[in-house]
């Protein structure tokens, strides 16, 4: 294997930075894949900018779901009118940030935080900060914006704080009574058996009558997530929100699905939320690719309803609804599965623009066997969800107009 030249100018310096800004934006990119890119250009060659794309992407991309970020960060960092010249010289200037280059915060913020970790007007970061009386982790005004902020155009600090704050969302479950009962304060049913042992221990006096009442338990859970493309980024925020519900009390049984069904209770039982979906990810094969809506829910009514659900059961479906191909199984599949659960909550993210119709024919078919239609983009709809998963109401069919 021979040794690798090294590399004049500043091009190592600036691949360098360029992996740090896509670390900083979310992808894993470790210094091997940066030695692999420096190795694979000195024998590629800097021809055209599509052959310095080509070989950047093969280099530090490894999943699918990267793609379209791994795009738009070339397109800002290496955005130079004279790039070829100085590529082919290997003499590259450190990258600076032009005026006007900046990207539109609503589009490209996890990508605009990792590119300009310092917008304009805000103070070098060597000045020594100012002297506060008084330091709150986050005040009012920004804890409303992070319950209003998307998931998907959310900073990587934001995505963070919103981590923390389902980590620390406070469940209640509807409370459901089962068959067995427990003892009671107040009266109700009266347990002679207890009220005979007490009297007993008294000589045969009736001192006082021991009650008993209904035990209950919290609803059980079922979520099914779709991974595709346009729900990767707000899949995995529910999945945080999934691995909180398991750590609670009420029994909880998580799916994933693409292209196909994937069961991932046992991997969301450790007790780290970034672990947890951290081995989801890894495990999915069909993360961020394509979705059959159809074929999953076939799935897993087949296989999976029998097991895990029963008249008692809250089922939650996290989906666009965006599916190709016949309507009329899709719209049976879902009737079979709203028949086998006592609720049918449906989340879509779509939800989060306010001019959304249900026009779409996959969404046509799954809306009249869903019990609730809710948006799912952002912790204020998941603090509605936990309001609408801890009261107990009689289900309401949807009807399209």
């Amino acid at each position: 294997m021979l040794a690798a030249r090294p590399t004049p100018g500043h091009l190592a310096e600036n691949v360098m930075h360029f992996a740090r800004v896509l670390r900083t934006a979310g992808m894993a990119v470790g210094t091997d894949r940066v030695m692999l890119a420096l190795q694979a250009l000195q024998v590629a060659g800097l021809e055209s900018r599509t052959d310095f794309h080509t070989v950047l992407s093969s280099c530090l991309l490894d999943r699918i779901e990267h793609r379209e970020l791994f795009d738009q960060a070339f397109e800002l960092f290496w955005r130079d009118p004279d790039l070829m010249g100085r590529m082919r010289a290997m003499m590259l200037p450190k990258v600076r940030a032009q005026d006007g280059l900046n990207p539109e915060v609503r589009e490209n913020r996890r990508l605009a935080d990792a590119l300009f970790p310092n917008p304009p007007g805000a103070p070098p970061q060597d000045e020594p900060p100012e002297e506060q009386q008084f330091d709150a982790a986050l005040t009012f005004n920004e804890r409303e914006v992070l319950r209003k902020a998307d998931f998907d155009t959310m900073t990587a600090d934001e995505w963070r704080a919103a981590r923390r704050a389902l980590a620390q969302m406070s469940l209640i479950f509807e409370p459901l009574p089962t068959r067995r009962s427990a003892p009671a304060n107040r009266p109700g049913r009266a347990d002679w058996r207890a009220t005979l042992q007490d009297m007993a221990r008294h000589g045969g006096e009736l001192w006082s009558v021991r009650w008993r009442e209904r035990r209950t338990r919290p609803a059980p859970l079922v979520v099914l997530a779709d991974i595709s493309g346009s729900m990767s980024r707000y899949s995995r925020m529910l999945l945080h929100f999934a691995h909180t519900l398991g750590h609670a009390d009420a029994r909880v049984e998580s799916f994933v699905f693409g292209t196909r069904l994937t069961r991932t209770t046992r991997l969301l039982k450790s007790r780290d939320p970034d672990v947890a979906v951290s081995q989801v990810v890894r495990a999915v094969e069909d993360w961020s690719g394509g979705t059959r809506i159809t074929t999953s829910l076939h799935e897993f009514n087949r296989r999976w309803a029998r097991r895990t659900l029963d008249s008692r059961s809250t089922v939650l479906l996290i989906s666009d609804g965006l599916e190709h191909g016949d309507v009329k199984a899709l719209s049976f599949e879902a009737e079979r599965l709203a028949k086998s659960c006592r609720r049918l909550i449906w989340l879509n993210p779509l939800l989060r623009f306010e001019r959304f119709e249900p026009k779409a024919a996959g969404i046509r078919a799954l809306l009249p066997h869903v019990d609730r239609f809710a948006p799912a983009h952002n912790l204020e709809s998941l603090e509605q969800l936990v309001q609408v998963l801890a009261r107990r109401d009689e289900p309401e069919r949807i009807r399209l107009h």
